[in-house]
């Protein structure tokens, strides 16, 4: 039986204490006996078997929960993980073109992810599934695939990976015309949310009741929440993961992207995780600390045994430093991503580093030298978690081997100088596809495949007329 863990958390209705019964996902169920009894302890009528696409949207099947545990092979066509955000598909080219022989990809169920769906009214479980093909090859251009390859990749030189995420998301009025702003919702006071509200408890206590059902959700599918804040964003949220394995928090931020969502949609609210979706409001990132642990000594290789930094943590700031900026499409995925890359955005726009710096791209966070740790503050929000994930520990990686050498630390004010990063999409798309050492690290079917569905959706989007030019280029031009 999991342990409970104590949390206070403020309410409106006064400070309480409470002890909420967190069910750690400890990966328990191994086996299709383990999961037809799973499943039936708990009187499950339905199973969504999903996966998440290039942009992290869950794709997938719902079946009968009998008929998943019957050895049914489950298939899906490779299209949907060639689609762009708008259902579009890219042309050939650029090194890109759709397989000569389009059949179905396996869904192979990953078990131990195996969890309910609480919003759904019927007793309804989710399980995330890996892609392969008929012959059971990894499908290498399949998000989470991408990630299992630089986790390996770390594996082979004796290494594993610690990561921490930190999501930022708004809370929104519904909004079911595209043409008009995003407005920030009403709270539980009846008034207007307003900005600057960075760390209120005030502010959190708002959405009380709809926190609350995320808490609710999250614990029913073995999910752990390590804190929530928030932000200054008007009803910007922030929620924080505990640390561990890659995959598995991928696959945390994967189920609580949709988690939030639902949990909003049942107090007539939308959560977005666009990166900037309100005009003159801080954008919202996906911090990662990363840290990388000797598989045989259980030793953070970026602490030397007198407690100083070692070389590894320095190689590995020197990757980012050099790669991120290149890899910058996997962490900016979209138009909008840009947005909140601006020197006004308060987001770092360089690739620079500091100790406790949080103007910088790479913070060092304070902590004992066993917890040392670099974050990564680059990535957005609307960021594939697998896909973020994967590229910044790959970043690190390849400096790692390659002994590449960072700069000095930043301890001043960095996000005001010049912009160090592309400043669009098309821009990142380029430096992405010339990067050799990425290309070999992702995979080159991968690397090829997300550049041109990026272009694909630059050009879906040249498509729309803004409100900007019909302001100003309707009677003066």
């Amino acid at each position: 039986m999991a342990l409970a863990k104590k949390e206070v958390r403020p309410s409106g209705r006064g400070t309480r204490s409470r002890t909420r019964p967190f069910v750690k996902n400890k990966r328990g169920v191994k086996n299709w006996k383990e999961a037809a009894a799973w499943l039936e302890w708990r009187s499950i009528e339905d199973i969504e078997c999903i996966t998440p696409d290039q942009a992290g949207v869950a794709r997938g099947k719902m079946m009968p929960s009998n008929k998943f545990t019957s050895n049914t092979s489950l298939a899906l066509p490779s299209a949907p993980f060639m689609m762009t955000i708008s259902g579009d598909y890219p042309e050939d080219g650029n090194g890109f073109a759709y397989p000569e022989d389009d059949g179905d990809l396996k869904l192979v169920p990953d078990l131990s992810t195996l969890s309910a769906v609480p919003w759904e009214s019927d007793a309804t479980a989710q399980v995330i599934c890996d892609l392969v093909h008929q012959d059971g090859r990894l499908v290498e251009f399949t998000p989470r695939n991408v990630l299992r390859r630089v986790i390996a990749a770390y594996a082979e030189l004796g290494l594993r990976c610690v990561v921490a995420p930190e999501i930022e998301f708004y809370l929104v009025r519904k909004n079911p015309d595209p043409d008009y702003p995003l407005i920030p919702p009403v709270g539980r006071s009846g008034r207007p949310i307003a900005g600057g509200s960075g760390y209120s408890i005030a502010g959190v206590n708002e959405f009380d009741e709809l926190i609350d059902d995320i808490y609710h959700f999250s614990e029913a599918q073995g999910l752990e929440i390590d804190t929530l804040i928030h932000e200054e964003g008007a009803g910007q949220l922030e929620i924080n993961l505990r640390h561990g394995d890659p995959i598995q928090l991928a696959d945390q931020v994967f189920l609580f992207k949709r988690t939030i969502r639902e949990a909003a949609l049942k107090h007539e609210t939308y959560a977005t995780f666009m990166a900037k979706p309100i005009q003159g409001q801080p954008g919202s990132a996906m911090h990662i600390h990363q840290s990388i642990i000797d598989q045989k000594t259980g030793r953070n290789v970026f602490t030397n045994e007198d407690g100083s930094e070692a070389d590894a943590f320095f190689h590995f700031i020197g990757g980012m430093q050099k790669h991120v900026p290149n890899a910058l499409v996997m962490f900016a995925p979209y138009v909008n991503s840009y947005r909140r890359l601006t020197q006004a955005a308060s987001a770092p726009v360089n690739n620079k580093w500091g100790y406790d710096n949080r103007t910088t791209a790479f913070r060092v966070p304070r902590s004992d030298p066993a917890a040392r740790r670099v974050e990564n503050r680059i990535p957005s929000s609307d960021a594939n978690p697998y896909l973020a994930l994967a590229a910044s520990l790959a970043c690190g990686l390849i400096g790692m081997r390659n002994r590449i050498k960072c700069d000095t630390p930043v301890l001043t004010t960095a996000n005001e100088d010049e912009i160090d990063l592309p400043r669009g999409l098309l821009e990142a798309v380029d430096l992405f596809e010339a990067d050799e050492d990425l290309r070999d690290m992702l995979g080159s079917v991968f690397c090829s495949t997300y550049a041109a569905i990026k272009r694909a959706e630059f050009e879906t989007f040249m498509e729309v007329i803004s409100p900007w030019e019909r302001e100003f280029l309707l009677l003066n031009v």
